[in-house]
């Protein structure tokens, strides 16, 4: 029997989840799924410039671990911009650091710690907000996690 998966530490939820080529409809595409861990693997080595030690580090997780998700996340990105596949981000074992909210009305993005409580944009003052946590099915866990 395999150890249970820990829950790799991600800072925070992507903003944007759902990528296709233009004229196609998303629906007549396949689906490359790219886990929460595996964007934050990306994120961490190829946007941060991190090495594989402190991007391992920073998500909690052993170096050869963090070495697989990267060469996972890098073969599904070959695979979706060769192949003209949708991508999407979602799933995975993870837990966010902090989160961000999009009102809805204006777009304004708020990043916020878990402890924060926001319930109007400060741009237009709406209460129209996306808990973009939320989105993936956390927030409770997270705030949890980070205690």
């Amino acid at each position: 029997m395999s150890r249970p998966k820990i829950k790799r530490l991600v800072y925070e939820p992507p903003i944007f989840s759902d990528f296709k080529p233009i004229g196609i409809p998303g629906s007549r595409l396949k689906p490359e799924v790219l886990g929460l861990d595996e964007f934050e693997a990306l994120r961490l080595a190829d946007y941060q410039g991190m090495d594989h030690n402190e991007a391992a580090e920073e998500m909690e997780i052993s170096r050869p671990t963090f070495t697989r998700l990267i060469e996972a996340a890098r073969e599904k990105m070959a695979v979706f911009i060769i192949e003209g596949k949708r991508l999407q981000i979602e799933g995975g074992q993870v837990h966010f650091r902090g989160n961000i909210m999009q009102c809805h009305d204006c777009g304004n993005m708020i990043k916020t710690k878990f402890d924060e409580n926001i319930s109007v944009c400060p741009s237009c003052n709406s209460s129209n907000l996306i808990d973009l946590a939320g989105g993936f099915g956390h927030g409770s866990c997270c705030r949890q996690h980070g205690q």
